[in-house]
């Protein structure tokens, strides 16, 4: 029994090692790896310290990803996002954060994300399977239907089930009839995202519900900029050069920038306004529509 226990931690250890390794020589271009391949075979090697080595994957998944997003290549590859959530929360399948923004970062728009909604409801699935109880699941799984895969009737088949459990807030009900009355209305998506601010435990959520209203601002304000384009286009026959055309031209009373002050960019060769890629809030849901990002 000591041996297996020796045995046991060390590899955990050596896991660990592995993750400080790579933290040091962080945004370094380098292949990935996941260690191991199965949750099977990595509790059998745990030795009885599946949650411990759960952690470590954890670790690991937070850190490919903030890494692949800060990366310079000009093809981010999150590919092994999804592996390396499977595996912590095969190893430890009560990892409620796991599940939750493990599903939030498989969701995010492609480049900041992997723009993979079906493998954010497939993680999110699991957690059901494994704690049924959670209304929380059901409730996110909705929220990826509805705000990346603007599927309004799935949407509200998740909030339903949701409503149904114990502890579920009384406003989900209301939320879903909004949803089958109005499709995908942005006052739908306000009153979910601001729920979501005003009732999250952990800030990470909290943090997400306040860029999706941010969000919501933006996508607004993108309508509105692109509207005054289109008036100088009728009354001059042509795009404008860039904001200080528009600003000279008495449309706007400078450049127009986003709910985090960066700058909204204007192709003038299209029309088309958008936030910066630089911008927190990139992408919108729109750009991930029109781009065609799976």
């Amino acid at each position: 029994m000591r041996y297996g226990i020796a045995l046991g931690l060390l590899l955990t250890a050596a896991v660990a090692s592995q993750v400080a390794l790579e933290t040091r020589s962080a945004h370094v271009e380098r292949e990935p790896v996941i260690w191991l391949q199965s949750p099977e075979v990595a509790r059998r090697l745990a030795l009885g310290f599946d949650a411990v080595l759960a952690d470590v994957y954890w670790l690991r998944a937070v850190q490919f990803y903030g890494d692949t997003k800060l990366s310079t290549s000009q093809k981010k590859n999150y590919d092994l996002l999804y592996p390396l959530l499977d595996m912590t929360t095969g190893l430890d399948p009560r990892f409620n954060i796991a599940y939750r923004f493990g599903a939030i970062l498989l969701s995010e728009g492609y480049p900041n994300g992997p723009g993979t909604p079906e493998q954010a409801i497939a993680l999110l699935e699991k957690g059901i399977r494994a704690m049924p109880e959670k209304w929380q699941y059901y409730h996110d799984a909705g929220f990826v239907e509805y705000w990346w895969r603007q599927d309004y009737l799935a949407a509200s088949e998740w909030f339903v089930k949701a409503s149904k459990l114990p502890g579920a807030p009384a406003w989900l009900p209301t939320v879903t009839a909004a949803m089958l009355a109005q499709g995908g209305d942005r006052g739908s998506a306000r009153i979910m995202w601001t729920q979501l601010a005003q009732t999250a435990e952990q800030d990470w959520l909290r943090n997400a519900a306040i860029r999706g209203l941010r969000q919501l601002d933006a996508e607004q304000a993108v309508e509105q900029l692109e509207a005054i384009v289109l008036r100088f286009r009728q009354g001059t026959g042509r795009l404008p050069e860039g904001w200080s055309e528009l600003t000279r031209a008495g449309f706007l009373q400078g450049t127009p920038v986003d709910p985090v002050g960066v700058p909204y960019v204007l192709d003038n060769a299209s029309g088309r306004v958008d936030v910066a890629p630089e911008s927190p809030l990139f992408p919108l849901r729109r750009a991930r529509t029109t781009e065609g990002h799976a």
